[in-house]
This record gives C-alpha cells, sequence and structure tokens, in this order.
C-alpha cells in the first residue's frame, strides 16, 4: 500500500474533531508556509502541492487533488465536504473547481480537432475516450447546440481498444467525420497507421487532472464532468463567454 494511500486510510478512520474560528472573527496572520511544513512532517512521503489559509479559521490542504483541512497546529485533520451554511454552498466544490480551472487559450489545440457549428463564435473543449458510453450521450446532445467551435481531446484511458480507436480516428482524413461516424452511428473507423500523438494525448489528460470522460472546459478556464444535458450546457456556455 503506498504512503498517499496509508494516509487516506488513517484518516477514514480517524474520528476528527475540530472548532472554527468563523470569519466573522477576523483572520489570524497567515502561517501557510509553516502549516504546510508541519503538516508534511507529520505525514513523512505524502505530497503536498500547496496550503492556504481561509476565511473560516482552517487551513487548506491540498493533497493529489483533493482537499483536507486542518487547524494552524496540525493537531487536526478534516477529510470531506465543508458546507457554508448560510448560502449552502459546497465550498470544497466550488474550491476544487477554482483550483482545476484551466486558461483555455494554455490548452495544446494542435493536438485536439475542431468541428465548428454556426458561427462558432463561442468555444468549448472536450475530453473523451472512444469506449465511454457517456461520451456518446453527450456526442448526442451537442447535436443541437449552436454557434460554437468544438475542440475534441481523445483521450484512450477505457481500454485497450480505445487506443486502437484513437489512432485510426486520428489517421483518418476527416478526423470529425470518422470520430462521429463512430459516436453517434457506431461506425468502426477503418484501421489507418500515422505517426499519431498518442503518448501526448494521455499525457495531457494526467496533467490537467482529467480523472474521466467526458470532462468539458469552458473559454472562462472552468470545467464540468459528465454528460450535461443541452440546458446546462447552454447555461455554461453562456456565463464563460467574456463579458
Amino acid at each position: 500500500m503506498s504512503r498517499i494511500a496509508s494516509f487516506h486510510r488513517f484518516l477514514r478512520m480517524a474520528v476528527v474533531a475540530m472548532g472554527c474560528i468563523w470569519a466573522t472573527q477576523g483572520l489570524a496572520a497567515d502561517n501557510s508556509a509553516a502549516v504546510q511544513k508541519r503538516f508534511e512532517s507529520l505525514f513523512e512521503g505524502v505530497p503536498v502541492d500547496g496550503v492556504a489559509q481561509t476565511p473560516y479559521g482552517l487551513y487548506e490542504v491540498q493533497v493529489g487533488g483533493e482537499l483536507l483541512y486542518t487547524d494552524e497546529s496540525v493537531s487536526y485533520v478534516l477529510q470531506g465536504t465543508l458546507v457554508d451554511t448560510a448560502t449552502r454552498m459546497n465550498v470544497t466544490s466550488a474550491r476544487q473547481e477554482q483550483l482545476s480551472a484551466v486558461p483555455f487559450d494554455q490548452l495544446p489545440l494542435e493536438l485536439a480537432f475542431v468541428q465548428k457549428l454556426g458561427n462558432g463564435a463561442r468555444k468549448m473543449a472536450i475530453f473523451e475516450d472512444p469506449n465511454c458510453g457517456y461520451c456518446k450521450q453527450l456526442r448526442h446532445t451537442l447535436l443541437d447546440l449552436k454557434d460554437v467551435t468544438i475542440y475534441t481531446f481523445m483521450y484512450p484511458i477505457l481500454s485497450p481498444d480505445s487506443s486502437t480507436k484513437v489512432q485510426s480516428v486520428w489517421c483518418a482524413k476527416d478526423k470529425a467525420a470518422a470520430w462521429d461516424d463512430w459516436m453517434l452511428n457506431g461506425k468502426v473507423p477503418p484501421a489507418a497507421s500515422c505517426d499519431a500523438p498518442m503518448t501526448e494525448f494521455v499525457a495531457l489528460g494526467q496533467r490537467l487532472n482529467v480523472r474521466g470522460t467526458p470532462t468539458i472546459f469552458f473559454e472562462d478556464g472552468s470545467r464540468a464532468s459528465g454528460a450535461l444535458p443541452l440546458a446546462m450546457l447552454e447555461d455554461r456556455l453562456r456565463d464563460a463567454e467574456a463579458p
């Protein structure tokens, strides 16, 4: 068992109690660096990506894409969802989305193929696996979108056959048509061979912490997972448009 897995097992087994100093009491001095050092000394080998002071008296600890919470002395560690009781907002989820945001102009679009619907004024990028049922469901929804440019990043992670299909699509004369033939109509892309950047496809998804397909990136850097329904897609596209 890895050290990280052992650490998570420890957290699941522990019964944790933590007192909170709420925002109305004001923030004390920001000792994030000291908290990180103390945390790392207590949990040797657990990679900490960052520590940040919160407005509710705790310190947020980023560990492998997961958010934990601790007090200044790292006497207690909390694993779970934090909710703002006044607004009912899932603070943990909102913060994870903020941390996972990726500036759209920093996406390596040369690793994607492009489809333009209508005037293509709006933009979105999607990571998809050819054997992903929810990706196929999303593809049918995309047929009803208007005035959007879609950048598709193929992300073969579900099975060895995924890589075979991605290779064939990337090497096809019309990548978008070959992809839609498979995703919408079940027509297997003809076998083809070329210098497809298969390693780069997977490495990109891993670097962006894409944990499943479909994952959608919007122009404002936000992301969403799953086969969003049309109304929700339209809302996200509208919210992501530059003012």
